[in-house]
């Protein structure tokens, strides 16, 4: 990707507040967000998923859903933290949950683009959306294994109107699938059992491989 600021091909006006060009500037930025593909298939039309439509169905989905969470959430938190989670693809690329390479450098790609993103923003909400981006990854907090656990359901969701989608990656088997999207019923037994019946179903189906 071009390492120039999408700012830097159509500057701002230069009477803007800096503070307020700063904050500008970023929600031009995270415009490339609506760039990254994911695997997902849509389940409404015949192409892939962007990452910006991701986080605005995850968003939803903690409205709806967040009552069937284990322990009590702040949905308003959650649904900052499904936001702000993929932001940093917009420099590190979306890594694919059965990419077994590209897991390896993950860490490492999202940490420093993580830095050089949110380092676009005043100081105080470069630090809030580092703060989010950071609590969502650590899941230490109710709210973020809830987001995660939604992260896990809504592709699980695509896959099964597309008959396969992603889990018909090449290697990937049953126990895969139950392996990579635990976190669902972790933080919601009941979402965990409706998780484990799309996978069992899909099994079924001949839609995953069987698990080994």
């Amino acid at each position: 990707m071009d390492d120039a600021l999408l700012t830097e091909t159509n500057p701002l006006p230069a009477a803007f507040d800096e503070r307020l060009a700063a904050q500008l500037g970023f929600l031009i930025e995270v415009d490339r967000l609506k760039t990254v593909l994911r695997q997902s298939p849509l389940a409404a039309a015949r192409r892939r998923e962007n990452d910006a439509e991701h986080s605005w169905h995850l968003a939803l989905m903690v409205i709806l859903l967040a009552e069937y969470a284990d322990e009590p959430i702040d949905v308003g938190r959650t649904m900052r933290l499904v936001v702000v989670h993929d932001l940093v693809e917009i420099y590190a690329g979306d890594t694919p949950l059965y990419d077994q390479e590209g897991a390896l450098t993950q860490a490492a790609r999202e940490q420093e683009a993580a830095g050089r993103l949110f380092g676009l923003l005043p100081d105080d909400q470069a630090g809030l959306l580092r703060e989010l981006w950071d609590e969502f990854e650590a899941r230490r907090t109710p709210e973020a294994r809830f987001a995660k656990a939604m992260d896990r359901l809504q592709p699980m969701l695509l896959n099964w109107m597309a008959r396969g989608g992603t889990w018909r990656t090449p290697g990937v088997t049953a126990l895969d699938v139950r392996t990579r999207t635990s976190s669902v019923g972790e933080a919601s037994a009941t979402l965990g059992e409706v998780a484990k019946s799309i996978i069992d179903e899909g099994e079924r189906q001949g839609w995953i491989r069987p698990a080994p």
